[in-house]
């Protein structure tokens, strides 16, 4: 009888549990929607930028992941787009299947990232779905009826011009509630929080990995391993590391192109960069550099390595005998110009210090234009301005033309390269300080003259062109 009892335990457990995976598996699609979508897909999809992916699991052959992403447009005559009609009764019949239903009608504040959680997490992304006020948008999130890990989002935006123009999403992926929680929780999480100015256009940030200065060095553009969107001035990027590696961060214009120069950090697990990006600038977190990044002593960068942004180095004052040579490396063979190479290369830094000091004395003769919060009759002013940064240029050039005629041993190039780096880096600070200036001048007067506007945009070129030369370094 005992006996008897336990097997009916046990098949009394065996059916609850059958029955629970049963109940857990007639998760219903949103079928109505699906139907909807598809529909438009087949009449006015584009065939290109379309994107479509799948990731299974090598093991079990279930979906991990999957992307549809199709855009499309349609005439704006009403009789004609009659498949866009149908939208908000096939949603609203399917919104009980849903844990996550959005409608933001045109003129609403209400913008939409979602983010694309897989196994592997390098591989995370996040879709910038409805970006604009005038955008209409039909969202919603189910459970996948596959795998209660995953979860199927269904979203459609579009925007009416000329024509109706828009976008369709389906996306599975792994639910971020289950991932998030699990990684708030994880010693091995490195997030970036990042903001920009509001008076610069960055859209996007690629983010690179590397192991190491020299592999992150030699890395390609197309070698990133999340592309992350810049919503109302902020973005913000995680991923799980299991010791520290070196990263960069690189802009992406609103046209699509790379900007020439990046930020290179130190990315350790456990810890949360804090950055604000600038024009030509950025505030680093001096916390976090002095804990455990390029100034802590544990940094995988150093200077011969950075290159980008990262490199300009603040001076506020340079001295020719803390160049050359540069005793903070260590070396074979330190690099020592005669006493005529010396002279002559200080003589040389001198004229530039001069250059250097007449056009802060220009930029302070702005202040008066400052307070009175208008830059009406200071076209003379940037004029000089642009005049004086050509000579610096120009004298400048002929300075490390100079320095890279002077003979050294081969033990003696590390050392050489060092002091041309730091000379380097002063030029660049003072290229630096001058864009900042002008993001601040910005902010304060509000509007800035067709003058100021060339010289910025001629300061900011120069910077860019010492940039590229240190890299060569």
């Amino acid at each position: 009888m005992k006996k008897l009892l336990t097997l009916l335990l046990i098949a009394c457990s065996v059916i609850t549990t059958v029955s629970a995976q049963q109940k857990a598996n007639n998760t219903k699609k949103p079928e109505s929607v699906i139907a909807a979508l598809n529909a438009i897909i087949n009449k006015y999809g584009n065939d290109e930028g379309q994107v479509y992916s799948v990731n299974r699991n090598p093991n079990t052959g279930g979906i991990e992941s999957s992307m549809r992403i199709v855009p499309f447009n349609c005439p704006a005559n009403n009789q004609q787009n009659n498949l866009l009609k149908p939208l908000a009764t096939c949603f609203q019949k399917d919104e009980p299947l849903s844990y996550q239903f959005l409608h933001a009608q045109p003129g609403s504040t209400e913008y939409l990232l979602l983010n694309v959680i897989t196994n592997n997490s390098e591989k995370n992304s996040s879709l910038h779905i409805r970006t604009k006020k005038e955008q209409e948008m039909w969202f919603m999130c189910c459970k996948n009826p596959e795998n209660p890990q995953l979860r199927d989002a269904y979203a459609i935006v579009w925007e009416r011009t000329d024509e109706i123009k828009g976008t369709v999403y389906m996306v599975t992926s792994l639910r971020p509630d289950i991932y998030e929680k699990e990684l708030e929780t994880s010693k091995k999480t490195f997030k970036i929080e990042g903001r920009v100015d509001a008076d610069i256009k960055d859209s996007l940030y690629n983010i690179y990995i590397a192991n190491s200065a020299e592999e992150l060095e030699n890395i390609g553009d197309d070698d990133y391993v999340a592309c992350v969107p810049v919503i109302n001035k902020r973005f913000e990027w995680q991923t799980e590391l299991d010791h520290p590696v070196v990263g960069r961060l690189r802009c992406i214009f609103p046209d699509g192109s790379l900007c020439s120069a990046w930020i290179n950090l130190d990315f350790v697990p456990g810890e949360t960069y804090r950055i604000t990006v600038h024009n030509g600038y950025y505030d680093e977190d001096r916390d976090y550099e002095r804990r455990v990044g390029r100034n802590s002593g544990k940094s995988l960068l150093n200077r011969r390595q950075r290159q980008g942004i990262d490199d300009i180095k603040v001076l506020d004052k340079v001295e020719i005998d803390t160049i050359l040579p540069a005793e903070n490396v260590h070396r074979a063979s330190e690099f020592k110009p005669t006493t005529e190479q010396m002279v002559k290369i200080m003589m040389m830094w001198t004229a530039i210090e001069a250059q250097m000091k007449g056009m802060k004395a220009i930029y302070e003769s702005l202040k008066p234009f400052v307070d009175m919060r208008s830059l009406e009759g200071s076209d003379n002013y940037f004029k000089q301005i642009i005049k004086l940064n050509k000579e610096v240029d120009g004298n400048f050039q002929e300075l490390i033309k100079y320095m890279s005629s002077i003979e050294a041993s081969p033990e003696e190039q590390a050392s050489k390269r060092e002091g041309m780096q730091a000379i380097y880096s002063a030029i660049l600070d003072f290229y630096t300080k001058q864009n900042k200036g002008y993001a601040e001048l910005y902010k304060k007067v509000g509007v800035l003259p067709k003058s100021a506007k060339t010289a910025q945009d001629y300061i900011s070129k120069l910077t860019e062109k010492y940039i590229k030369e240190i890299g060569k370094l």
